[in-house]
């Protein structure tokens, strides 16, 4: 049967005919016309080999053992004997117009099987694209609120700075009358005092009058002192106060930041989802199952969409944490900024004084002054807030040391430490902003050298200055 391979039959059967003691065997071939074709060919070959149906009727007597083939047909179907009785079992008797006929149905109702699963699929399709640009336009208008949100965010913060520095102004101008007041009150008692130290030669009478007058000297003194003790109370309540208000201020407005860049990275993954499925989603209705590399194109697809979405998740999850942390930190900033309020309001009712100067910060009204000249009056503000927090994040690099060493005038075996004026950063810093910039870093360098830049000496130095009631102008609470 090698030989006959090249004609692709599908089925061979052997039907054996035990009373002429004879074999017939029954060749079939595919069932289109491919097979056909292969059929007649298989029968040519043996009419040219002179083994076909008319040579076996004509050598009826003496076939011997040679093997005679021929297409079965109509006769072959209504014959008596093994091959008609299975022809009429197992097959179907038709011409070649019933078969072009059956094609041409079949090919019509494949034709419109695809053409009904073309429009479905272009439906879908259409269905996926609007949602698609739903989808889309929905993304957009988030953004949009999102960017409104963030300015107004920034707008309330720019009021609350200023007003505040407007009330702590008020409370510092106040001071600075109380100061003058108490300062004259004291140069008037201590005038009473040298005057009563004359008094001691006059009279017994005059001697017992001038000590009730001691007393009474003696009473406003110790008034003096609790007055000065509730000052130095009053200090360091404000300091407390304003240094947790920072610190609050400061640790919300990072997670408000990390919580804008985790919203960013989710707009961002939900846009990736978006398009993956929409890929997806066409791929799959526009595909051919049977072609692999679709298949396996769609697989990774998949893949991508479930790792897109288990990372979705755990922005989401990440994000939420973020939001109440935020809201949290925003609560606490607000009882802070209320109860400093409402300790400053307490201190100028009470007749109080404030003077605090952080040693070691940078004046940002240089900063300030420099930037109006570049920028408008918005810009400005900002460019010198992230300068003087640039410089002040410098001075916590030890590897920067802007002093040298000299010995002192007059004292060979003293030494001082100055500014250097070669420091590379420094002239950069005064070529590019002005000498007013430059004295500002240049001052808040030396008060952190000569105080330490820790945050207990800070403290003493703030409890020394209110022992010995000098007034110091706070430069910043922000």
């Amino acid at each position: 049967m090698k030989r006959f391979s090249k004609f692709k039959p599908e089925v061979v059967e052997l039907l054996r005919d035990d009373k002429k003691q004879s074999a017939q065997v029954l060749v079939s071939f595919n069932n289109d016309w491919i097979g056909f074709k292969n059929a007649m060919e298989f029968e040519k070959y043996f009419e040219a080999g002179h083994h076909s149906r008319k040579e076996w009727n004509a050598s009826e007597s003496s076939k011997g053992s040679s093997i005679y083939a021929w297409l079965a047909r109509a006769n072959d179907f209504e014959s008596e004997g093994p091959i008609g009785d299975y022809l009429r079992t197992n097959r179907e008797l038709k011409t070649i117009a019933d078969l072009d006929q059956e094609a041409v149905k079949t090919r019509n109702k494949a034709v419109v099987e695809l053409a009904s699963e073309i429009d479905m699929r272009n439906e879908i399709y259409d269905d996926l694209q609007i949602k698609y640009n739903q989808k889309s336009m929905s993304l957009s208008r988030m953004l949009e609120e999102k960017d409104n949100l963030h300015q107004a965010f920034f707008e309330e913060t720019r009021k609350m700075q200023r007003l505040a520095r407007e009330h702590v102004k008020r409370v510092l101008d106040e001071q600075e009358m109380l100061n003058a007041d108490l300062e004259k009150r004291r140069k008037k008692l201590d005038s009473w005092g040298k005057e009563l130290n004359k008094r001691e030669a006059l009279t017994e009478r005059e001697k017992q009058k001038l000590d009730e007058e001691k007393q009474k000297n003696d009473l406003q003194n110790s008034s003096l002192q609790l007055a000065s003790l509730e000052q130095k109370k009053a200090d360091e309540s404000v300091l407390r106060l304003v240094e947790e208000q920072k610190r609050e201020k400061e640790e919300a407005l990072k997670k408000v930041l990390e919580l804008e860049r985790q919203l960013d990275a989710k707009q961002k993954l939900e846009m990736e989802i978006e398009e993956l499925k929409g890929k997806l989603q066409v791929m799959k209705h526009l595909g051919d199952e049977d072609d692999t590399a679709v298949q396996e194109q769609i697989k990774k697809m998949n893949g991508e969409l479930e790792a897109k979405m288990e990372e979705m998740d755990g922005v989401e999850e990440m994000n939420q944490t973020l939001v109440v942390k935020e809201r949290q930190s925003n609560d606490e900033l607000q009882e802070a900024r209320k109860e400093l309020i409402k300790g400053l309001q307490d201190m100028s009712s009470g007749r109080t004084n404030i003077g605090v100067k952080r040693m070691g910060e940078i004046d940002t009204k240089a900063f300030q002054d420099a930037c109006k000249e570049k920028f408008s009056s918005d810009e400005a503000d900002v460019k010198a807030i992230e300068l003087c927090t640039l410089w002040q994040d410098k001075f916590k690099n030890p590897e920067w040391h802007p002093l040298k060493v000299v010995a002192k005038d007059g004292a060979p075996d003293a030494h001082e430490e100055v500014i250097n004026e070669n420091d590379e950063l420094l002239n950069e810093l005064k070529a590019e902003w002005g000498i007013g910039v430059y004295n500002a870093v240049v001052t808040a360098f030396k008060e952190m050298n000569e105080y330490n830049p820790t945050l207990s000496a800070k403290e003493d130095k703030m409890a020394d200055l209110a022992d010995d009631f000098r007034t110091i102008t706070m430069k910043s609470l922000w």
